[in-house]
């Protein structure tokens, strides 16, 4: 199965809400499946993206699962919410990555030669975890929309990489636990399971 067939089928089996037919339509139109996940570290290639958001839905689930995380901090969300906040906390990298080429010297000839690479084109500046949140919820809104303790996780998935006061993070981290588990399973994702591309 490849990794798009895998983000399809765990979507489509654990997200039932109002709107995630078109949502999903709509990944499948962008490169969402193509994109990669950065430019220049973890899943810096093609479709690194929707292996990425796997790999946070794994985690998640895992960390989740452990009986010392719900004894610590009471934590039991629906498969639903945990598919929701994992699969698309990066949505907001929808067609944000271009390609582009430079001239890197081959080691091996000593030629120098047009190498591609991914660069930022963002198109839809509102930054990162708070455009996730806005794209979103232009598909599940009404009785669908997105829980507060979703938004909040999506938009503080960055934990304190992120660049706002680290005051509002923490006060946000401490008071929606949904957001440290995410953040703690992009954490994992990232800089355990895929690493810098070299």
């Amino acid at each position: 199965m490849t990794p798009q067939e895998e983000f399809i089928s765990v979507y489509t089996e654990k997200i039932k809400r109002g709107g995630a037919d078109k949502l999903l339509e709509y990944l499948k139109k962008s490169d969402f499946f193509t994109a990669p996940s950065s430019t220049r570290f973890h899943g810096a290639y093609e479709g690194g993206l929707v292996q990425h958001s796997l790999n946070v839905y794994y985690c998640l689930k895992d960390y989740l699962s452990r009986p010392r995380t719900k004894e610590l901090y009471g934590m039991d969300y629906s498969e639903e919410t945990i598919a929701i906040v994992a699969l698309l906390h990066d949505v907001c990298k929808v067609n944000f990555y271009t390609v582009d080429y430079r001239n890197k010297k081959n080691d091996e000839t000593g030629v120098w030669e047009k190498v591609p690479y991914y660069t930022v084109n963002d198109t839809l500046p509102y930054g990162h975890g708070e455009k996730s949140v806005y794209i979103l919820s232009g598909f599940f809104y009404g009785d669908d929309r997105l829980t507060r303790e979703e938004a909040f996780a999506i938009r503080y998935h960055m934990g304190f990489s992120g660049t706002e006061d680290k005051n509002v993070i923490g006060k946000a981290l401490e008071m929606y636990p949904l957001a440290l588990a995410l953040n703690v399973a992009d954490m994992e994702a990232s800089y355990y399971l895929e690493g810098s591309v070299k």
